[in-house]
């Protein structure tokens, strides 16, 4: 076959599209920022940031989703949607992390937005969920409990298995790593929070990952008509408020500030952080308690 001219060659070089190399490592936030101006979904892809030494968000640009790594295996902590799963697993491969080496798969609660990826996930990686009593029935269907109250306003999921369950206090131990559930139900009946100390050499930080504490609901749905569901999540806000944490991460990324703290825009460690996110749920229940009977009583 004879070479193609020069002049065509040239040509067709030229006007070749050019492929940047695939990044590695977390990205900036700068970076973040660009890739997830304007978005804020629950699928929509965002490249992995560091948040605290072994401790980095591989989620969307709208959902948490925590990868902690170990030297004997790594912990994934939710899984934001199905859909999302595909860029959580290159996000995981981008920090040079192999997906079949994250060992542990844990949980918030069990909403679409944050457990809908834990079935592909699980696929993806092998590993084992853990999660509470609570949670379990409705991990594995897919579908909210009965009591709550976002129940009719939720769509379902493709249930994950899960192999082990967790009571309130336990530590889930993986090599060096160890994760204590505290099981703060409210949000949904089965939500899970997690605490853990991470450190950067001799920077020891005790990090939570607090689950929602928002009082929202279906239509139609009223918080008064549930005392004993009232008083549960009044608990745990209470619950949550009390524990030591410097680092407050939650599974709605806006819910705790994150992506401003990580961009410097406000402090990233904060001693009073879990107390803050408690008192601003406990005012926000109070509020919409406050219309539910302002509702009433304009009838």
């Amino acid at each position: 076959m004879n070479a193609l001219p020069v002049p065509i060659l040239a040509a067709m070089v030229a006007s070749a599209p050019l492929h940047a190399a695939t990044p590695s490592g977390p990205a900036s936030m700068a970076e973040h920022q660009r890739q997830c101006a304007g978005k804020d979904g629950w699928s929509d892809p965002a490249p992995p940031v560091r948040i605290f030494a072994n401790v980095y968000d591989v989620g969307s640009c709208g959902i948490t989703v925590l990868l902690v790594t170990g030297a004997k295996g790594h912990i994934l902590i939710d899984g934001a949607t199905e859909q999302a799963v595909p860029a959580i697993i290159a996000n995981i491969e981008r920090l040079g992390v192999r997906p079949r080496d994250v060992k542990y798969l844990l949980s918030s609660h069990e909403h679409i937005d944050h457990a809908g990826g834990l079935h592909a996930l699980q696929q993806r990686t092998g590993a084992t969920l853990i999660a509470s009593t609570a949670a379990r029935p409705m991990l594995e269907s897919g579908t909210p409990a009965r009591d709550d109250p976002q129940r009719g306003g939720l769509d379902a999921f493709t249930g994950a298995r899960v192999g082990r369950i967790v009571r309130d206090g336990e530590t889930v131990t993986l090599g060096s790593l160890r994760l204590t559930a505290h099981l703060t139900p409210g949000h949904s009946p089965g939500g899970t929070s997690w605490s853990w100390t991470a450190c950067a050499g001799k920077n020891c930080r005790r990090i939570v990952y607090a689950d929602s504490l928002s009082a929202v609901s279906a239509d139609g749905y009223r918080f008064a008509d549930h005392p004993a569901y009232v008083a549960r999540l009044r608990a745990t806000i209470a619950k949550v408020g009390a524990l030591r944490c410097d680092l407050l991460i939650t599974p709605h990324p806006s819910a705790s500030a994150l992506y401003d703290r990580l961009a410097g825009t406000a402090p990233l460690i904060d001693s009073k952080a879990c107390a803050r996110y408690a008192a601003a749920a406990r005012s926000n229940l109070d509020k919409r308690l406050a219309r539910e009977a302002a509702a009433v009583k304009g009838r």
